[in-house]
């Protein structure tokens, strides 16, 4: 079969390599940060450095589709996440008793999703893979260059692997870019001399303030998740191991807002709102973790109909990413692996082949997510300014 480069361990970059190993292929996980897999999910949490990652002790959330994927392709995961203290959440039960169809029946368990804390996910799915005959992962190593290949496609030029920051090369038929938000895959795709992808890029303006906290009793959920509140929005998502966090989010131009920053501000805040009041009521276990400048950002690989390069994709926030209020980028992310793997095993013998269907089916599966998003931010933008 074969050899195929992943840059990027994350969770997203590690169920691609998962995925394409189970199909027989020699898959290379490149990750630039050093530090291995915890061992368990308190160490996972606490002391696990990933710095290429600015969002790893933000607020993430998996949903059922994440759950659907990993038990069609990753049969096992859901145990082990389940294992490592990670939580099932049913939005739908119980439903207030004015529900006319507050019964459950047998279809909502499809609505079910286990979660818990990005470290904790990500241990899961770090021992998983490197638990998987056909992939192997390497630490500490930074991709710092896409190594050339024959053109397959028009003028576009081909990619034959990727070159280290120490100047090792790893030859590959195919480079999957995993590495998030931050991608630098326009840098690699210029130093190629292929032109330039195809970018949408805005800042929404949003503001986010969490704080995380544990008991021996979850919070009991009275309203939906996201809410929001004229000029601010709440977040409160179920962790694993009897935590939980709160998010308030409002725009950066609202600058007595920024005063959520200190903790008694941001309790008085959440204390003010009815359904949100009792998410206080546990051991705090962070200070306000503050996050902005989310940039909602969208790369397409073909201009006109035709790929920019070929035997290069990214996939998740690689790809296209999103402010994080709706917590979906990882779900998202396991969509996009499995239409990648799919593709794989229907064109990777055709570069040109390859590079079109990938593009194809990515606008048709998972672009939707993406615009219907934007349009989201844009409107919760201007309600709050």
């Amino acid at each position: 079969m074969s050899s195929i480069v992943v840059c990027g361990a994350g969770v997203v970059g590690l169920s691609v390599a998962m995925m394409l190993a189970r199909d027989g292929h020699d898959v290379s996980v490149l990750e630039s940060d050093p530090d291995s897999t915890p061992p368990d999910p308190a160490q996972a949490w606490e002391s696990w450095q990933r710095k290429g990652v600015a969002q790893f002790h933000q607020p993430h959330n998996l949903f059922a589709r994440f759950r659907h994927v990993c038990d069609e392709e990753l049969p096992g995961i859901t145990d082990e996440l389940e294992k490592a203290g990670c939580v099932w959440v049913d939005y739908l039960h119980p439903l207030p008793s004015r529900f006319s169809a507050a019964t459950p029946r047998p279809e909502d368990d499809r609505l079910r999703f286990i979660t818990g804390r990005r470290p904790v996910v990500e241990s899961v799915m770090a021992t998983a893979a490197e638990n998987q005959a056909g992939v192997s992962v390497s630490r500490g190593v930074r991709v710092a260059g896409l190594l050339p290949g024959p053109a397959a496609s028009g003028d576009a030029p081909g990619v034959a692997g990727v070159r280290t920051a120490d100047g090792s090369e790893i030859r590959a038929d195919l480079v999957v870019d995993a590495t998030g938000r931050r991608t630098p895959s326009a840098a690699w795709l210029a130093e190629l001399g292929a032109p330039p992808a195809y970018v949408e890029s805005e800042n929404s303006g949003f503001a986010y303030y969490t704080r995380y906290f544990t008991g021996a009793k979850r919070p009991r959920r009275l309203g939906a998740a996201l809410t929001p509140i004229g000029t601010f929005s709440v977040l409160t998502i179920d962790g694993d191991n009897d935590t939980w966090s709160v998010t308030l989010f409002t725009s950066t131009k609202d600058a007595p807002m920024k005063a959520l920053r200190d903790a008694k501000r941001f309790t008085q805040v959440v204390r003010a709102c009815p359904m949100h009041a009792h998410w206080l009521d546990g051991e705090p276990i962070t200070p306000i973790l503050p996050i902005a400048g989310v940039l909602d950002c969208y790369r397409r690989f073909a201009v006109s109909g035709s790929p920019i390069v070929t035997g290069f994709v990214a996939v998740g926030d690689a790809w296209a990413c999103t402010n994080p209020s709706a917590g979906r980028g990882l779900s998202l992310g396991l969509m996009h692996a499995q239409l990648l793997r799919n593709v794989v095993r229907d064109h990777l013998d055709d570069p040109a082949a390859f590079a079109a269907a990938f593009d194809a089916r990515t606008e048709e599966a998972v672009a939707p997510f993406y615009r219907n998003q934007i349009r989201e931010d844009r409107f919760r933008a201007a309600e709050m300014n």
